[in-house]
């Protein structure tokens, strides 16, 4: 059996797509507008200060397309901490115009491939498994506890590891698989500065195993390093995507824009 590499796990994800019942909402007076974007303009603002728990970060999107109409994107240590998050939303008076698209329940992942595929062959972590330095730690601490970017634009998706007949990803060797991640993170790397991307696992979670979420100033970013990434033998072999959502950054203020009728 393929012994399975451990994972470090760091803050839960919320991924809260919702659509905007546009001609309830226009039937509304103006006053009543007003007093449910004030509303959900506090709410907003609350969550990104994280008001609400210890740490944490908070954002909202305007989605593309026909998939939804609001991204609201949450980390919080617990997912207590999200359930209080997600009812807050929904006890809202403009909750009444929201309908759900979908969601994706999460925690952060940094996957260890390299550390199991060095168990397997009997092999010793590199600097003899010791603590991490501090600036190792520090790394960590980045990584599992995300901070949501001062970017302009979000894309979002679902994924899962083939688990067919003939392809297997859970089946391959520690080594194989440490192989091909290495190589998927290397792809990666040509995009740093341009894209910043927070990888989160959702096995027992939700029914996709994984997701991604990138963020960028420039949304062509997106199409640029998916594209490339599709090559590495480990999306073209043995990935399977969900569907992908896209937004532009809101703020409290701008919120109130994107709501105007």
């Amino acid at each position: 059996m393929s012994p399975a590499p451990e994972t470090l796990d760091g803050w839960y994800a919320l991924h809260d797509i919702r659509y905007i019942d546009w001609t309830g909402w226009k039937d509304l007076t103006p006053a009543q507008r007003e007093e449910a974007v004030a509303e959900a303009q506090a709410f907003l603002a609350a969550a990104e200060r994280v008001e609400d728990a210890p740490e944490g970060s908070s954002a909202c999107y305007a989605v593309l397309g026909h998939k939804g109409d609001l991204l609201f994107l949450h980390f919080r240590p617990t997912l207590d901490a999200l359930l209080a998050l997600e009812q807050r939303l929904n006890r809202l008076a403009l909750a009444r115009f929201l309908r759900p698209a979908t969601s994706f329940v999460s925690v952060v992942e940094l996957s260890q491939h390299g550390a199991a595929a060095r168990a397997a062959a009997g092999e010793a972590a590199p600097g003899g498994g010791g603590a991490p330095s501090p600036e190792d730690q520090a790394y960590l601490e980045r990584r599992l506890k995300p901070k949501v970017p001062e970017m302009g634009y979000i894309c979002f998706y679902p994924m899962s590891k083939r688990r067919g007949e003939q392809l297997n990803w859970y089946t391959l060797p520690p080594m194989e698989r440490a192989e091909l991640m290495k190589e998927h993170g290397l792809t990666g790397r040509k995009y740093a500065g341009k894209v910043i991307q927070v990888v989160t696992g959702a096995m027992g979670l939700d029914d996709w195993e994984w997701g991604v979420t990138l963020f960028s100033d420039d949304p062509l970013q997106f199409k640029k390093i998916v594209y490339e990434m599709r090559f590495d033998q480990v999306s073209a072999k043995y990935g399977l995507f969900g569907s992908f959502y896209v937004g532009r950054r809101l703020t409290p203020a701008s919120l109130a824009e994107f709501l105007k009728v």
